[in-house]
């Protein structure tokens, strides 16, 4: 686990699985449609059981799929994390799709409805890095620039945790902070 101070936040780097998370949200990398999927969603559908879906139902219904780029909240379900935020990141094309706008605002939506919804503690995985197949090492620095530039402005949320699946993942964030750190002087 590496962690650092941001403003009043702490933001944490983890392997391990989102499902098991106690923050008040965990995010979802979902597809546009919210029915679940594959990866990091199928296994947070499953795990948080039918009510996730049914809520997703509700929103697709009400207004259609979810955009690149945005995010929506339903109930954790059987999760130990009392929310879920969905967010549909972008697939990798060349990166000169609008990739890195995108993806940034996933990460940035997602921080949004966690605090208008009082959320404390947020669980990200690595979004858009499995099956829509966005490099890791360009993901990862964009994702953690993000978040850290979202804590130095806001204090509402006390710990951001990056959760990442496996050794590559957590390696790919650990050296992408470690060269934000270089760059900047300081977090």
């Amino acid at each position: 686990m590496i962690q650092r101070q941001i403003n009043k936040s702490t933001l944490t780097l983890v392997q391990g699985d989102i499902t098991n998370e106690t923050t008040d949200a965990i995010v979802n990398a979902a597809n546009p449609s919210l029915m679940g999927g594959g990866g990091v969603d199928g296994a947070i559908h499953r795990a948080g059981g039918s009510a996730i879906l049914e809520e997703c139902k509700k929103i697709r219904a009400a207004g259609g799929n979810l955009p690149t780029g945005k995010a929506v909240i339903t109930t954790g379900g059987n999760l130990k994390a009392k929310y879920v935020i969905h967010t549909v990141g972008p697939i990798w094309h060349d990166g000169h799709q609008g990739e890195p706008e995108l993806l940034r605002s996933a990460y940035l939506e997602s921080l949004k409805i966690a605090v208008a919804n009082n959320c404390r503690s947020v669980a990200f995985p690595s979004i858009s890095t499995g099956v829509y197949g966005y490099p890791k090492e360009k993901a990862a620095p964009l994702a953690l620039k993000t978040v850290i530039d979202f804590l130095k402005e806001n204090t509402a949320i006390e710990e951001v945790r990056f959760v990442l699946f496996d050794s590559q993942t957590f390696t790919t964030y650990n050296q992408a902070l470690l060269v934000l750190e270089q760059q900047s002087g300081q977090l």
